[in-house]
């Protein structure tokens, strides 16, 4: 397709890049109808390979034969194309793009928690972690580190934010994941659960007692207060990483990578 010219911010062809909210994007109204953003050539290209569907593209004039060339011989044909200038595309996004090319794509369809954990040996629990940064590093290390699937409790961030996706460099389409309302569910597929949590009871990460579990979801809190103490109180086992030179926690992120590593090992 002929790439259009976009000139103003105003123009109600970009209006999902620039005036609509996270929130809006997300339409919990009718989910099957939200929509997230995915930026740069790379994080595209990952959703696209994951089986996303592309419902519109932006990006600088100067990457339609460059960067974005190989996603643009990916689109659909019915797929729109919209270009302007580094100073438009700014003023649109509100930031000046580093790699210039973002992408509107349907949300996809939440797994089924049960189903998901059916297939899975080694699962992460994200309970209310709000911080955009961290949800994105903590499911890049997710997919590298070995992790089946990733399940977020309802007050957690959203994995598919516009920062979240860039962050994860596209580890968000790599790993299944979904929301859980109910930690039950983990019990009656068969799961033990690990709360990451500073307590006197504690076992450390590399105890072989964890590997030895068929199944393990470790059970992640969110980064000012840790997990609530009921969460705690309710799983299997408390674990900690071993702190040196006085140094009481990591963060969140950094203490997944080293949790995932541990117990997929």
């Amino acid at each position: 397709m002929q790439p259009e010219v976009i000139t103003s911010v105003a123009d109600p062809r970009v209006s999902v890049y620039s005036s609509l909210t996270e929130a809006q994007l997300r339409n919990s109204l009718h989910p099957e109808q939200g929509v997230f953003i995915a930026e740069s050539p790379k994080v595209i290209s990952v959703a696209l390979d994951a089986g996303l569907e592309p419902l519109s593209l932006l990006c600088e004039r100067r990457h339609i034969d460059g960067d974005a060339a190989p996603i643009l011989e990916r689109l659909p044909g019915n797929v729109p194309v919209y270009t302007g200038s580094r100073e438009v595309l700014a003023s649109i996004t509100g930031y000046t793009l580093t790699r210039g090319v973002l992408c509107a794509m349907r949300r996809p369809a939440l797994h089924d928690p049960a189903m998901l954990c059916r297939e899975a040996k080694r699962v992460a629990v994200i309970d209310d972690v709000s911080d955009t940064t961290n949800i994105g590093a903590i499911f890049r290390s997710a997919a590298a580190l070995g992790i089946d699937a990733v399940l977020l409790t309802p007050t957690a961030c959203d994995p598919l934010n516009r920062r979240s996706v860039r962050v994860s460099m596209g580890s968000v389409f790599l790993v299944p994941w979904t929301r859980l309302s109910d930690i039950d569910i983990l019990r009656e597929c068969g799961f033990k659960t690990a709360a990451l949590a500073l307590r006197f009871d504690s076992v450390s990460i590399d105890d072989p007692v964890l590997k030895k579990e068929e199944r393990l979801a470790l059970i992640l809190g969110s980064e000012g207060y840790g997990l609530p103490e009921e969460s705690i109180r309710k799983a299997d086992y408390v674990v900690k990483i071993p702190m040196h030179h006085g140094v009481d926690s990591l963060n969140v992120a950094a203490a997944a990578a080293v949790a995932f590593y541990e117990i997929c090992r």
